[in-house]
């Protein structure tokens, strides 16, 4: 097997008791890193501290790590354009935060009838949206229900990184702060 010691040099072919007793010698231990190698990779290092940095490495992939969640906004046939409009509002927000929006339309008794209407008004939810998003998911039914799904795209995730960065530095710039009505000022 090959061996290297806990600097990188290779130290060259040994056998197997031959380089358990080299490592023995300096404390440490002999960790076989490429079993499927010709010849197979060996490394003369501690073996808690190779578990304790790939512990630490683990945890710092999963700390950048981006969790994507699905929100949900609903509507109906029969909901009113200021009303789709608020909805647009808040799925625009989820996806400027980087998560996936779930447009769900709920039919009840004889609006079941019209499902073009359902269709139209998931498709102007997805136009509202195009600058931020891109449709995942084409609106189908599942029961009583049509739902599609929009994800963001590229500049809405790059958006979402820097925002995510800003919180984490503590920096918050002022037009992303919502507004404050003055409770002093007279109308």
């Amino acid at each position: 097997m090959l061996v290297i010691d806990d600097e990188g040099n290779k130290l060259g072919e040994f056998l197997t008791e031959d380089a358990v007793k080299l490592a023995e010698e300096r404390g440490l231990d002999l960790i076989e890193v490429a079993p499927n190698g010709r010849p197979p990779v060996c490394r003369i290092q501690d073996y808690g501290k190779l578990k304790y940095e790939r512990k630490k490495r683990a945890a710092q992939a999963r700390k950048n790590q981006v969790q994507v969640q699905v929100k949900e906004v609903k509507l109906r046939p029969k909901t009113d354009g200021h009303d789709i409009a608020v909805k647009v509002r808040h799925a625009r927000r989820f996806l400027e935060e980087g998560n996936k929006v779930k447009v769900t339309i709920r039919f009840r008794g004889r609006e079941l009838a019209h499902r073009d209407i359902g269709a139209q008004q998931c498709q102007r939810v997805a136009a509202e949206c195009k600058d931020l998003s891109a449709i995942e998911s084409p609106p189908r039914m599942d029961g009583r229900q049509m739902f599609m799904i929009i994800a963001p795209n590229a500049k809405a995730r790059a958006r979402a990184a820097e925002r995510a960065e800003e919180a984490a530095r503590g920096e918050l710039v002022e037009e992303d702060l919502p507004p404050m009505d003055d409770p002093t000022a007279e109308e």
